[in-house]
């Protein structure tokens, strides 16, 4: 599937900020199910945009403005090739004492272990409990048990939770959006020994009505020996397909924020985010396994941007 995304974060100030200085997770990754054929920056008030990749291989690019400015705007046009369902390797079937004992499973401590937004308390470890009651099977089949679970006992609601609302507050609540869900299903796989962690990106929905919202979306990610990282959605209690686009990856919100950073002067008056997720038609189509060839095809322009960071659905 060829998808073309466009996703514009405009934050504007009671008066004027100065002295700003941003990151932006914003570049959709390139891995063996998808390909960022095509990646555009755009920044207003205009700014130098560099670029390196953090500790989790995520493209981040950063930016200053240095001068007063009573809006800034940032834009980012992508195009990305993804691999059906079906031609994607078939996942293994890994038992709980198979993972424990794989050499891998200490070097990701990180990823069964707390984090900010997923401190593993009792209450989580709890819930695990409950949402495998009948008895531990394969990994992948427990990690989808738990994501169900999510999906059966909490109701999808915004407004309820916030950009700062922990894994533990959303146990409690039992609601919240996507990014809640995909905290608490991190809390569940890791209180199990399971390595899970936290994906930032696009879901495209093709049945969206005429002028419905759309937004950025989160999932997580359980990894397995012999098949490394393997994609589900707790939202829609499915593992993650064509329709998805990852962008970036880490243990929780904290590691993939989209737009982060600091500035002085005015507070911020408004912050409105825009996205845009569409098919696109396209000849091309690379095989599955295919490492890309180049990994910024468009030129990256600049700009400035404050300390929020864009909301989740």
């Amino acid at each position: 599937m060829h998808l073309r995304v466009v996703h514009r974060t405009t934050f504007s100030y009671d008066g004027k900020a100065r002295e700003s200085f941003n990151e932006l997770r914003l570049r959709p990754a390139d891995t063996e199910i998808q390909r960022c054929l095509a990646f555009a920056l755009r920044i207003s008030p205009a700014a130098e945009a560099h670029e390196y990749r953090d500790f989790h291989g995520n493209t981040v690019h950063y930016f200053d403005v240095p001068d007063p400015h009573p809006l800034l705007c940032v834009t980012t046009v992508s195009r990305i090739e993804t691999v059906p369902l079906a031609d994607r390797a078939t996942v293994p079937v890994v038992s709980a004492a198979d993972l424990t004992a794989s050499p891998e499973h200490e070097m990701l401590a990180e990823f069964h272990t707390s984090s900010p937004y997923v401190p593993l308390e009792v209450d989580l470890w709890r819930e695990a409990q409950d949402a495998v009651a009948g008895g531990r099977t394969d990994v992948w089949s427990d990690v989808q048990r738990l994501g169900e679970h999510v999906h059966r006992t909490f109701t999808y609601r915004a407004n309820t939770t916030g950009v700062h609302t922990l894994a533990t507050d959303a146990l409690r609540l039992r609601t919240g959006v996507c990014q809640d869900f995909a905290h608490v299903h991190l809390g569940l796989c890791r209180s199990l020994g399971i390595p899970a962690r936290y994906v930032s990106g696009y879901f495209f929905n093709a049945s969206r009505r005429p002028r419905e919202n759309e937004a950025s979306h989160a999932w997580i990610e359980a990894w397995l020996p012999g098949a490394g990282w393997i994609a589900y959605d707790p939202t829609h209690a499915r593992p993650a397909d064509d329709r998805y686009i990852r962008v970036a990856v880490g243990r929780d919100y904290t590691d993939i924020r989209p737009v982060s950073g600091t500035y002085r002067g005015a507070p911020t008056r408004s912050l409105r985010v825009d996205v845009c997720v569409r098919q696109v038609r396209s000849s091309h189509r690379f095989p599955p396994g295919e490492a890309p060839t180049d990994r910024t095809p468009e030129p990256v322009a600049a700009a400035p941007g404050p300390r929020a960071a864009s909301p989740l659905d």
